[in-house]
């Protein structure tokens, strides 16, 4: 835990990550579970512009740094702890993590220039290669806390970024961690020493003739260019991907299945929710980011309504507005459903942030209007007293364990009774050997009484305006609703 800071001093902490105590058995699942996918070398350089001398993130040995604002101390330890979980998923070894009390961060260096020379001394000490800022720095701070601390300096959004692109599976989860990456790296574009700012020359050796001699380009200026165009070419293909997705949820209303989201901070449990609602086998990591691409899966209620349910990207504390941005197709996915469920972590420290963390972000992307259930999942592992805080806020919440199914019934008729309902109320009698509409009704309506008759099944529900020109034969009456 660590400790109470003074607002006139850089205070040193422990290693966040402890050796041994209650949490050993963690931590060494922890480190087996990253042996195996662990890389040595991470970067946001762009492949194709291959004269470019980008900086090389190696995120091996880290020191953390935050700065506290505002808030409890406890605020700031938790995201602290948060950005140690984000370094460690991103193949990271937490040596220090360090928190400068300020009133803001210095627009300079972030913490200071007296603080960061101590952190030059914490991090000499240490041995570590990396810096992590818990904060979004601005080219300047970077540029000029690197020059004091003499290692590679990378903020909260860097860090990231990164993971996103470590877990990018398809083409369109690729193609928007990229644009992300171009978008945040175009501003902070440098090279190490002058690399970047030598003159390219003119083209008096290429023969270009008069017109064209001159200086030429620097570097960056080449590289900038470059950027841009793959940006454009990106944001067209996104486009493109963003029409698809359109047309798949359009085919889906037509059919007048009603869509239902999961969202929630990362790693809360959303997949899982996902594997035992629908019996998919999508991939469930403890791990942050474990999953970016949407997954779609058709489910349905106790009464045999179906709807979809989509798995889609987790949200986390100061979630990069660039990433916002390029998975905003994606997310548009949460935006059209017609039902949220926010899931939330009951096992967590802090599972209130959490809550304020996921509703800045469906704000963001205009899906604050939608319904919303909060699914407190992990009630296996959390105690009865954090439940029961949750509950008293979140009035509405339902407990669930997605490990071992508690709760699931009660979920799927919250779910029902939220969903949209058809408009229309029709009495029909369907002969036998028409059962396919009789399953249409109990799939996209709501039966209200059904009996087998010697003529057929009659059947009295509320349906779609879709449904009622294929009842209309078979209609006894009709009331509109």
């Amino acid at each position: 835990m660590l400790t109470q800071p003074t607002s006139s001093r850089l205070v040193h902490r422990p290693a966040l990550v402890p050796d041994d105590g209650p949490h050993a058995s963690d931590q060494l699942d922890l480190s087996a579970r990253h042996a195996l996918r662990r890389v040595a070398e991470l970067s946001t350089e762009l492949r194709d512009v291959t004269e470019a001398e980008y900086r090389r993130l190696r995120l091996e040995r880290v020191v953390l740094v935050g700065v506290w604002t505002d808030g409890a101390i406890a605020e700031a330890e938790s995201s602290l702890l948060e950005l140690a979980a984000l370094a460690e998923t991103a193949g990271s070894q937490v040596l220090d993590g360090l928190i400068q009390r300020r009133d803001r961060p210095d627009p300079a260096t972030y913490i200071g220039g007296g603080k960061a020379r101590q952190l030059r001394d914490v991090v000499a000490a240490s041995n570590a290669d990396t810096v992590i800022c818990d904060g979004e720095l601005t080219p300047g701070q970077l540029r000029q806390l690197e020059d004091v601390v003499r290692v590679k300096v990378v903020d909260r959004t860097t860090l990231i970024l990164d993971i996103f692109a470590q877990h990018a599976r398809s083409r369109e989860g690729k193609a928007q961690v990229e644009l992300a990456q171009l978008q945040y790296l175009l501003p902070r574009l440098r090279g190490w020493g002058e690399a970047l700012s030598r003159q390219g020359g003119g083209r008096i050796a290429a023969g270009g003739g008069i017109g064209v001699r001159g200086p030429g380009e620097t570097k960056i200026e080449t590289d900038r260019r470059r950027i841009r165009t793959r940006i454009a070419k990106l944001r067209r293909q996104t486009a493109a991907m963003k029409t698809a997705r359109e047309i798949q949820r359009r085919t889906r209303r037509r059919h007048e299945v009603p869509a239902v989201a999961l969202a929630g901070y990362t790693n809360s449990g959303k997949s899982s929710l996902l594997n035992r609602l629908t019996g998919a086998s999508v991939l469930v990591e403890d791990a942050l980011f474990a999953t970016l691409d949407p997954t779609v899966r058709r489910a349905q209620t106790s009464s045999g309504r179906l709807f979809t349910l989509t798995d889609t990207v987790g949200f986390v504390r100061h979630l990069p507005h660039q990433l916002v941005e390029a998975f905003r197709s994606t997310l548009e996915e949460v935006a059209e459903a017609d039902l949220i469920l926010h899931v939330v972590d009951g096992s967590h420290d802090d599972p209130e942030s959490h809550l304020v963390a996921v509703r800045a972000v469906l704000a963001e992307i205009g899906a604050a209007h939608v319904p919303e259930i909060v699914v407190i999942n992990k009630a296996d592992a959390a105690p009865d007293t954090a439940l029961n805080r949750l509950r008293r806020r979140e009035p509405h919440s339902i407990v669930v364990s997605a490990v071992t199914g508690q709760g699931m019934d009660e979920l799927l008729e919250a779910v029902e009774r939220t969903l949209p309902r058809p408009q229309l109320e029709m009495s029909v009698l369907v002969p036998y050997h028409r059962g396919d509409l009789v399953h249409h009704v109990y799939a996209h309506g709501v039966v209200l009484t059904a009996e087998q008759t010697e003529h057929g099944t009659q059947l009295r529900a509320l349906v779609r305006p879709e449904l009622v020109a294929e009842l209309a034969p078979f209609q006894l009456a009709a009331v509109s609703g």
